[in-house]
């Protein structure tokens, strides 16, 4: 029998949408789902709507709860990783209020920027916990990493803890391509796409439209004679405040589409938000301050939603284009399946530095998650992947040697940071933050060591 933890299992949307892919494969309708969390109210909460997925689809599946992460990961096949450390309230909150202080404004903050390298120092410790937990209850796992700063957490993980068998999940190759799908009326499936980069900062170095014949037509002049018409990007279907032109710019200039939304994008270069430049926040419809936005309306929707699956006989869920139970599927079953993962770069990207954190395609079957290599990325979105790159390693190398000046360096060298700020704000927007998370940062990076050193 097959045993998925989910540690983090209080995200319960998100364990709900995971838990009920697995639920639909057959060679997993009778795992042991052990669901782990430190807030009994939102664990509860999962076992609840676990407990009625499995039951709603008549499944055989096991579902235990835990409090204790060793005892949640013991003999454990698969492990899910769903957390944040420290939460809307009060870490995401701090991420943004405090930079506004300093005329630096952000959308997102979770993956780069001043705020993603505060998240990553909050985050990389308790990664590091499970990997130790892991090493010595269940060396043979594989962990599913779903948190963000994917590419510090999957860099620092490798850097550490190199035999553990890890994977950085994120939907953004395949949602993206959705998208891109939609605005050009062309179904999905109709449509072959090859990407590699960095989290966050892969590129389509391939998208192309099948025809009748078999063959393969380039989309790219589509999507930019598209663009420059006006006719892309089209509305939002999922978030109107997203309107997704920062990315179709930047295809006119680089020549290949990134994979991650075009709000994330804007804060991982030094282009787009620029504090006497409105006209450019206007232009390109810039949602200044959107996560917070996003955690307001759903904590608001998950009050009303808790109550609805509580009081439920039966939840019902369709397959989401996650790559967890895919993954599952194809270690347990053989069945061979290709998905997109963030890796440690053995190689996989010859164009970028060892050991960071790469994003490429990858061959799963029975034995297991095998990266391939991509060493056809053009210089010019290289290039730019190393400045993302020049951050998320000074902030690795920050834990790894409890060096904190790395802090302050990885600050400098952000491009959104560095094009807003000068050195003495960057060190004191630093100093700032790392006395607000105090608590929630490694002992290293607190206030009351930095003062005493």
């Amino acid at each position: 029998m097959t045993v998925i933890t989910f540690v983090g299992a209080g995200s319960a949307v998100f364990t709900k949408n995971i838990a009920g892919d697995v639920l639909h494969r057959a060679a997993l309708a009778d795992s042991t789902v052990r669901l782990m969390d430190i807030n009994p109210k939102r664990l509860e909460e999962s076992e609840i709507i676990v407990g009625k997925l499995a039951r709603t689809m008549g499944v055989k599946a096991k579902v235990e709860t835990y409090t204790d992460q060793k005892r949640a990961l013991a003999g454990a096949d698969f492990v899910v990783v769903c957390f944040q450390i420290g939460g809307y309230d009060p870490c995401t909150i701090t991420d943004f209020e405090v930079p506004k202080k300093f005329g630096l404004r952000q959308t997102i903050a979770d993956t780069l920027g001043i705020g993603g390298i505060m998240r990553g120092l909050r985050t990389v410790p308790h990664l590091w916990s499970i990997c130790e937990d892991l090493m010595q209850v269940a060396p043979h796992a594989i962990m599913l990493q779903y948190v963000n700063p994917m590419a510090i957490n999957t860099w620092a993980i490798g850097a550490k803890y190199p035999k553990i068998r890890q994977v950085g999940l994120c939907h953004s190759v395949q949602g993206t391509a959705e998208e891109l799908a939609r605005d050009l009326d062309i179904p999905i499936e109709d449509i072959r796409y090859r990407a590699g980069g960095i989290n966050h900062m892969a590129f389509y170095l391939n998208f192309e439209h099948r025809q009748a014949d078999g063959s393969y037509v380039n989309l790219y002049p589509a999507l930019l004679k598209g663009y420059r018409e006006g006719r892309f990007p089209k509305p939002s279907s999922w978030n109107p405040r997203c309107p997704n032109k920062v990315r179709y710019e930047m295809l006119t200039r680089l020549g290949h589409f990134v994979t991650e939304s075009s709000e994330h994008f804007a804060e991982y270069t030094p282009y787009f938000i620029k504090r006497d430049r409105p006209d450019l926040i206007e232009r390109f419809g810039i949602p200044l301050d959107e996560y917070p936005v996003r955690c307001i309306e759903q904590i608001a929707r998950w009050e009303k939603t808790a109550k609805e699956y509580r009081e439920a006989n039966e939840i019902i869920v369709s397959p989401s284009h996650e790559y967890a139970s895919q993954i599952m599927n194809s270690v347990v079953t053989g069945e061979p399946s290709v998905i997109y993962g963030n890796v440690r770069n053995n190689g996989f990207i010859p164009q970028l530095p060892d050991g960071c954190a790469v994003e490429v395609p990858t061959l799963v079957d029975s034995n297991g998650l095998q990266p391939t290599v991509v060493a056809d990325i053009p210089p010019q979105l290289i290039a730019l992947m190393r400045t993302n790159i020049n951050v998320q390693d000074l902030t690795v190398q920050a834990l790894l040697t409890e060096n904190r000046e790395h802090i302050y360096h990885a600050a400098m060298l952000d491009p959104h940071t560095a094009a807003e700020l000068d050195l003495d704000q960057i060190w004191a927007l630093t100093d700032d933050l790392l006395a607000a998370h105090d608590d929630w940062l490694p002992e290293f990076a607190r206030v009351d060591v930095r003062k005493a050193s």
